[in-house]
């Protein structure tokens, strides 16, 4: 498609007239009303794809509740998937936006053009909502979540963290890792509150960093995350051991050897595929187990780390990756220079 078509591409998918489940109600009036607080005076982007459709439908009626400008994308109408590169339309279309909404199931190797979206939304200071792998099991759960509530013990994580020299994390499987952490890389919360000062995922409920350094074994009884989450699934059955030195990753083991060996692959794409970028603590208390679904297990109350880029636009780490791997454990307990804040997965702070 040359540049012209590209740029005068549209969906012409009306999905303000799409029946939905009224289940996904709540969760949809969640997003805009109370994450994005979106205004009749603003203009919203909404990205999405065949899969999607239902929610994106869902999130659109409550648009029109707030009676705000929109424009819809549907990717498939204009692009080949999986992208390789961000539509030049959506991209226009996020130029002239206060607001975007990107619900879209990832496809293989997309991740560079989240990456040239989220670009736009960092320039513009755009109230983002990354629904990546978003599902209706997701919608019925996670985004019914009190978000003030998780706020408020985000908000009492950071105070403990952001000062912080070291956090140690140790699960019943095994893991038993420590984060020396970089006093001049920030925290950020994502809690579900979204700010022009980050753009968030929904369901929200999180609060990281880029570490200075982690050391340490990592069972990965949850998920791994991008496009190998839709592969593998919840992993409580065949875990994933990995083993970090100096911040980089220098073993991988488990008895599911494609799971493995994907992993390996997935983490060594570039120079710092295989740097620890992210270290986390989830903070949605709404959330009662791993389910298998990255967007929603990495808000789950414990440590979880990714791979690769360190999203230095918000946390200062001044290295890239071209790649982002969460990965996800169960029924942490954590300590904060030394002052238990987790026990069993359970926080020991008052939300």
């Amino acid at each position: 498609m040359n540049t012209d078509l590209q740029l005068n591409a549209k969906s012409n998918r009306q999905l303000n007239q799409m029946a939905f489940d009224p289940e996904l109600t709540q969760g949809a009036r969640n997003a805009v009303r109370v994450c994005l607080r979106v205004l009749p005076s603003e203009k919203v982007t909404v990205i999405t794809d065949e899969v999607s459709l239902e929610i994106a439908a869902a999130l659109v009626h409550e648009l029109e509740e707030v009676g705000c400008r929109y424009q819809t994308w549907v990717l498939e109408d204009i692009a080949t998937r999986p992208l390789t590169d961000l539509p030049l339309a959506i991209a226009a279309d996020l130029e002239t936006s206060q607001v975007s909404i990107f619900a879209v199931t990832a496809q293989t190797n997309e991740l560079k053009s989240r990456m040239q979206m989220t670009d736009i939304v960092n320039r513009n200071n755009i109230r983002h909502a990354h629904m990546v792998n978003i599902k209706k099991r997701i919608m019925l759960e996670g985004m019914r979540a009190d978000f003030l509530k998780v706020d408020r013990l985000s908000v009492k994580v950071m105070e403990r963290v952001s000062a912080a020299r070291q956090i140690r994390a140790k699960t019943p499987a095994g893991t038993d890792l420590v984060a020396d952490l970089n006093p001049n890389y920030r925290w950020v919360k994502t809690s579900g509150i979204i700010s022009t000062a980050k753009w968030g995922n929904l369901p929200g409920g999180e609060v990281f960093t880029t570490p200075g350094e982690v050391n340490g074994t990592f069972v990965i009884d949850g998920v791994v995350g991008d496009y190998l989450c839709e592969k593998f699934g919840d992993l409580k059955a065949h875990p994933l051991t990995i083993q970090v030195k100096g911040n980089r990753l220098i073993a991988a083991h488990s008895a599911n050897k494609e799971l493995k060996d994907d992993f390996w692959a997935y983490t060594h794409k570039d120079e710092n595929s295989d740097r620890v970028g992210e270290f986390a603590i989830g903070t949605n208390i709404e959330l009662k187990d791993v389910i298998g679904e990255i967007l929603q297990d990495e808000k789950y109350p414990g440590v979880h780390i990714a791979f690769g880029n360190p999203y230095g636009a918000h946390t200062g780490a001044e290295w890239y990756s071209s790649t982002h791997i969460d990965v996800v454990g169960r029924k942490f307990d954590i300590w904060v220079d030394g002052e238990q804040i987790m026990r069993d997965g359970h926080f020991l702070i008052e939300a």
